[in-house]
């Protein structure tokens, strides 16, 4: 995987156009995604669904983007963004999982975070918008359960990484309206792990502000040693911002 990002990285500069923005720009934006889960986690041979095993439900949800635009030629713009979602059930398993015995009453709790750089260069910047660019993502993720009536039968699944990804960014503008639609997406498969991490928007300008409304999908497939996550988190998100 390492090495896997610095020829990704090298590609890009190699490759890099001598585009930049007309003007300098930096904005912000806060969100709330109502994600939901599914999949499963496995450790070893044992596997567990998410959804019929554990009743995961969300409990908090954090999403956080902002980025530097600047006109210097060659140069790449910066964005970070940061998600985090959250969610805890209580299920029964349907096997024996880590140790902890089929038809057992658990509680569970499983914890995605990620923190995305991404450098790009905005292709067209007109009433028709596109980025593309080099996403590096600090993943991790972890699963823990435990059966509620034997708290010595505890198993915890993890995942942490960082990734090199993909990053594609469109925009249409409606002119003189400040309304405009777009997506962006961030992906990456290799030697059988990947990532794909998509939205799609509904957007209003107004002055400073901006107003965003839509759906995303994140989809992964991790293995990390004997632990894996292979899920999927999707639902729809709401965001303001401000833009300078």
């Amino acid at each position: 995987m390492r090495k896997l990002m610095m020829v990704m990285g090298a590609s890009m500069l190699a490759a890099a156009p001598v585009v930049s923005a007309d003007i300098l720009g930096v904005g912000a934006t806060v969100g709330y995604w109502d994600a939901d889960y599914s999949g499963e986690a496995s450790k070893g041979n044992d596997r567990v669904d998410l959804e019929r095993d554990l009743n995961l439900s969300s409990d908090s949800n954090a999403n956080l983007t902002a980025y530097f635009e600047h006109p210097v030629p060659v140069l790449p713009n910066v964005r970070l963004a940061y998600t985090r979602t959250k969610q805890s059930g209580n299920g029964q398993l349907d096997v024996t999982y880590d140790g902890i015995t089929a038809g057992a009453n658990v509680r569970s709790e499983l914890e995605l975070e990620q923190l995305d750089v991404t450098l790009y260069y905005e292709i067209l910047d007109n009433w028709v918008n596109l980025d593309l660019g080099l996403t590096v993502r600090d993943f991790s993720g972890e699963l823990l359960v435990q059966n509620r009536n034997d708290t010595s039968q505890f198993s915890e699944t993890k995942a942490d990484a960082v990734l090199p990804l993909v990053y594609a960014a469109a925009r249409f503008d409606l002119p003189f309206t400040g309304v405009s639609v777009g997506g962006d997406a961030n992906a990456i498969a290799y030697d059988g792990d990947s990532v794909y991490d998509f939205n799609v928007y509904g957007q209003y300008e107004m002055s400073l502000l901006q107003l965003r409304a839509g759906y995303r999908q994140i989809s992964l497939d991790y293995e990390d040693g004997d632990d894996n996550l292979d899920i999927e988190l999707s639902g729809p998100f709401v965001s303001a911002g401000l833009r300078f």
